[in-house]
């Protein structure tokens, strides 16, 4: 009988093993690069890892929505409950034309209202000389707010001194 000997492999079969461990590396190589880049298209990323700080009453259920809304963006979110809304809205002087249920700080920046995380990653990246932005009321579809979107959100913008314009729209 022709026995082959076990030390003898088969060239083709290596060529195999080869390519496929080759393969492998190449679909765990596109899988660390594909999770790496939607990492960076997260709101901790975008944010540049800054924590945003939400005031609000402590029973307002949008105002939690917002929150988780953020979270699941994975931006890094700090939450007090405060019993006089309307003191912090005056110390960092919203105007009361722009007043929204919740009031937030990010970077020194207010964050007034339900406001798509797109127009405060705008935000944060042109470093407008304003004193922060706003989403007056609490328009449906808004992160935190529930039902569809019936119109383009005119995101205002506001500063020291009692200007108001338009900061984007989405």
């Amino acid at each position: 009988m022709n026995k082959m000997n076990s030390s003898h492999r088969n060239p083709i079969q290596g060529k195999k093993t080869i390519l496929s461990l080759l393969a492998i590396i190449i679909v765990i190589g596109g899988t660390y690069l594909f999770v790496r880049g939607k990492a960076e298209e997260s709101g901790q990323a975008a944010l540049g890892g800054k924590e945003i700080m939400v005031y609000k009453t402590p029973t307002c259920g949008c105002c939690g929505a917002f929150i988780s809304y953020l979270k699941k963006k994975d931006v890094a979110v700090k939450m007090e409950n405060v019993a006089n809304l309307d003191a912090v809205k005056r110390q960092y002087g919203v105007p009361s034309e722009l007043s929204s249920c919740h009031t937030s700080i990010i970077d020194g920046y207010v964050v007034e209202g339900h406001i798509p995380l797109e127009a405060i990653e705008k935000l944060l990246s042109e470093r407008p000389n304003i004193k922060g932005i706003a989403l007056p009321g609490m328009p449906s579809g808004t992160p935190g707010m529930p039902g569809p979107k019936f119109e383009k959100w005119d995101i205002r913008s506001f500063t020291d001194d009692g200007t108001v314009g338009t900061f984007t729209t989405i």
